[in-house]
């Protein structure tokens, strides 16, 4: 008998515990999502697969291979760009001419790539002279 005891306040115990527990609210917030910024991560995602349909074709790889990129270096990039910079790559892509100016593309994203370097956040070309901080 005297085990029987134990053994239900144990048991009660864990259960009182595990509904305390469970009886706990966490404040939770939730917001309505606006068009435009469906759009605008819609938008970012027709970007990022534009120009990473651009960079697969041969003549844009054989191109940046030229200028001494390595093309998977050049699609990391790409896919770490933010919304507002793919944006403006891809409306810069989008006013070049419908004859396929591979060179335009091909330099500016030798261009892209070479600030980002400068400015530190790739580490692309090694002729680029990073300054300790």
């Amino acid at each position: 008998m005297k085990l029987m005891r134990r053994m239900t306040r144990g048991v009660s115990s864990v259960v009182l515990v595990a509904f305390a527990l469970l009886s706990v609210h966490l404040p939770v917030q939730a917001a309505m999502v606006g068009t435009g910024e469906v759009i605008a991560q819609q938008q970012g995602t027709v970007d990022r697969g534009q120009l990473l349909e651009a960079l697969a074709r041969e003549d844009v790889r054989a191109q940046l291979q030229a200028l001494g990129v390595n093309p998977a270096e050049a699609r990391a990039r790409i896919a770490a760009l933010s919304d507002a910079e793919l944006q403006s790559l891809a409306g810069k892509l989008h006013e070049l001419p419908a004859g396929g100016d591979v060179l335009g593309v091909a330099v500016f994203l030798f261009l892209v790539l070479l600030v980002t370097d400068i400015l530190g956040f790739t580490n692309v070309f090694p002729f680029v002279k990073k300054t300790v901080r």
